[in-house]
């Protein structure tokens, strides 16, 4: 697989698979065309495409019917839906069910790469934070469970002395396991950590089990 953004493209029209894959490969695009959206689903690079140029219009599955399938399913990819017949309704109801744009047929060769590029950047700055929220992730299951509910304590805004006091240990020993916890985690500063337990979820609710 190429490194470069990947786009999927599903249009019943072989001229319009093949106009728009020549315009997307000519600035650096590496695409897949298909006709039905039975095959497009059925490729596994689907899940790691950065955008979806989608016919609304289609045999068997529609273009809505098949976003509808994607967003059931949790595949999280940006749709520029295209259509030559102009239809408003259809148009705020793909919006609405979380499309990226919609485009009119026939279609200026500009505006599609407008869209294309805006998909793309939308992708790749999720993707950027699903593998930043991964990377926590894992940190944070190095922590034994006493740093984690020291982590969440601290990071709810308790000081030292109230969780010292609430946890039954000395200033000294909660202090030496936020330490633990920083290095571990990786948190240069105290709001580092503070934001890292937003992301996370974890907060001091139910961390006084131990």
């Amino acid at each position: 697989m190429s490194d470069s953004p990947l786009v999927f493209i599903v249009d019943d029209e072989l001229l319009v698979r093949q106009a728009l894959s020549s315009l997307l490969r000519s600035v650096g695009y590496h695409v897949k065309t298909y006709g039905l959206t039975e095959d497009a689903y059925a490729d596994p690079d689907l899940g790691r495409a950065d955008c979806l140029v989608l016919d609304i219009r289609l045999p068997l599955t529609s273009g809505l019917d098949f976003q509808r399938k994607l967003n059931e399913r949790g595949i999280a990819i940006p749709i520029i839906f295209v259509t030559g017949h102009g239809d408003i309704p259809m148009s705020v109801k793909a919006m609405k069910a979380g499309a990226r744009d919609f485009l009119a047929k026939p279609i200026r060769d500009q505006d599609v790469l407008d869209a294309v590029q805006a998909a793309v950047k939308q992708s790749q700055i999720a993707r950027s934070a699903e593998k930043r929220i991964q990377e926590l992730r894992s940190r944070y299951q190095t922590l034994s469970a006493r740093e984690k509910q020291i982590m969440a304590m601290a990071t709810s805004g308790l000081m030292n002395k109230q969780i010292a006091g609430e946890l039954e240990l000395s200033e000294i020993t909660v202090k030496i396991h936020r330490g633990k916890v920083s290095r571990k985690m990786m948190a240069k500063t105290f709001a580092d950590l503070v934001k890292m337990a937003e992301l996370l979820g974890v907060s001091a609710a139910g961390s006084h089990s131990e």
